[in-house]
């Protein structure tokens, strides 16, 4: 298996959202107010969200060494914060909302 199979399958793992799945809950002003943000614009989370609707568009031919980096850094995400996993219900957390951003809808 190579480094960039790897890095798919790992993708493809932790991201365990439909691309219209995500691009529906990254429409929500619950997506929305989650995150770090810059200058009061999209947070990081929402913005890795829009990029990885586009990377499960894209076939795999095609994808690049930045995209490849993108989905290591989103399967690092995720692993770290589901490590974080509030006790009690997440149903309407901002854990479960910003994992989500991120393509990861832990109660799937």
């Amino acid at each position: 298996m190579t480094e960039e199979e790897r890095i798919a399958d790992e993708f493809g793992q932790a991201v365990n959202m439909t691309a219209k799945e995500l691009e529906s809950w990254l429409a929500t002003d619950e997506s929305k107010s989650v995150g770090q943000k810059d200058d009061g614009g999209e947070s990081t989370g929402h913005e890795s969200g829009r990029r990885i609707v586009e990377l499960l568009h894209a076939k795999k031919s095609s994808l690049t060494e930045q995209d490849y980096a993108h989905m290591r850094k989103v399967v690092g995400y995720i692993h770290r914060h589901l490590a974080q996993r509030p006790s009690g219900d997440v149903r309407e957390t901002r854990w479960r909302y910003s994992l989500m951003n991120w393509g990861h809808d832990p109660l799937k």
